[in-house]
């Protein structure tokens, strides 16, 4: 958790005070999700009164998607050879998002949340820029944009049955077993 800032409303605190909320609000929505995360919460740990957090941010949703944002992780392995390309997401995914880190933290926050239709959008776009952007140029044939968002399902089923719903089976699992099956059809969907 963040340390507690003093309260002081002088003008020259705002940007300190600004920095003390995002870095509390990312290690709270992070650690608890958006509906067990309160503004007073927040405002309290970051040492403010709870309406210059809404003076601030807007609203706790806004805050909540200003913190609560994928990084392009997946920028390497999607510029790899799109031969083995089904695979190595694969194992990209249990290889460097193992559950409890900050990629998979945020993700998990973001679904749990995606029934409010502003973070809906969000984690949406975030999707669409990791893996259908630099995805869909890359595949041949007409249908090159409904495979790279198949993908992107695909990609997204097996992060939310692994970091949200924790699947005991899948998180069980032999590696290169999981891999193998569903890299290969994954890839299935990038041959065409």
């Amino acid at each position: 958790m963040a340390a507690a800032v003093s309260e002081n409303t002088e003008p020259d605190a705002s940007g300190g005070h600004r920095t003390a909320v995002l870095t509390v609000a990312t290690d709270l929505f992070r650690a608890n999700g958006f509906a067990a995360t309160g503004v007073r919460e927040i405002a309290r740990q970051a040492g403010i009164d709870p309406a210059l957090v809404i003076r601030y941010f807007g609203s706790k949703e806004k805050l909540f998607l200003r913190v609560m944002t994928m990084s392009d992780a997946f920028a390497e392995v999607m510029a790899g050879p799109l031969d083995d390309l089904g695979s190595n997401l694969v194992d990209f995914i249990l290889s460097r998002t193992r559950a409890g880190t900050v990629a998979t933290t945020v993700f998990a926050a973001l679904v749990r949340a995606s029934d409010r239709p502003m973070v809906q959008a969000h984690l949406q776009e975030s999707i669409d820029k990791m893996i259908v952007e630099p995805l869909a140029p890359r595949l041949r044939g007409d249908d090159a944009e409904l495979r790279s968002r198949l993908v992107s399902a695909q990609i997204g089923g097996l992060m939310v049955a692994l970091f949200v719903e924790m699947d005991p089976a899948l998180v069980a699992a032999p590696h290169d077993r999981i891999v193998n099956h569903y890299g290969a059809a994954v890839q299935s969907l990038i041959n065409g």
